[in-house]
């Protein structure tokens, strides 16, 4: 089996994973991956639950459709994660509930939509910004985006949901997991836990090889 073959089996798999559990619904969400020769995206209004590898759409690395069905409408917005940060191979979007529910109620800070409540938050996410609403797809979201993909490890696109990219389909859908979970956390906590301290941040990024 080629890799492409595998990226292909691995991104319905995740998609199927995620549907399931109740990260994402109907036809909302999509995930991309990168090859040596352009892009795997799924297919614009397709379900992440019922997604067919051949189906999966591939695209040039300048942008050109070249198989399976009509490219997500959000492909700018991956294209411009890819191109300004070498090291991600995956990028995620998802609609889910309670991180959609926390910009409508008010998110922590423009530069950190949740504080720093749990170490594995710390570890496996990261600082998420906001970027402020606009309609899907909108370009200038994307350009917003390219500034950001070197500094953090996903973006929450406010009413719409969390981007989050990372170096495999996997390890970007468990950060984007471990985000939606902690703003569940955060949503049902009837009192606002403190956020860890600046220490115990600083010690999480050093023993783990992260940042904050």
């Amino acid at each position: 089996m080629n890799n492409e073959q595998q990226l292909r089996e691995e991104i319905v798999w995740a998609g199927a994973s995620l549907f399931r559990r109740g990260y994402t619904v109907g036809t909302a969400g999509n995930i991309s991956a990168r090859l040596d020769d352009g892009w795997l995206i799924t297919p614009t209004d397709a379900c992440l639950g019922r997604l067919e590898a051949a189906k999966i759409a591939k695209v040039s690395a300048t942008g050109e459709w070249l198989s399976g069905d009509k490219p997500s409408k959000t492909l700018l917005l991956h294209r411009q994660v890819y191109d300004r940060n070498p090291e991600v191979n995956s990028v995620v979007h998802t609609h889910s509930t309670h991180l959609v529910g926390l910009t409508l109620q008010g998110v922590w800070q423009q530069s950190s939509i949740l504080p720093p409540i749990t170490p594995y938050q710390v570890m496996k996410v990261g600082r998420i910004p906001l970027i402020g609403y606009r309609r899907p797809g909108a370009a200038d979201v994307a350009h917003q985006v390219a500034q950001l993909a070197c500094e953090v490890r996903g973006v929450m696109l406010e009413r719409l949901g969390p981007v989050v990219w990372g170096g495999s389909v996997i390890s970007a859908c468990a950060a984007l997991e471990e985000l939606e979970e902690t703003a569940r956390l955060w949503l049902l906590a009837a009192e606002k836990p403190q956020p860890l301290s600046e220490q115990q941040v600083a010690e999480l990024c050093e023993t783990f090889a992260t940042r904050w």
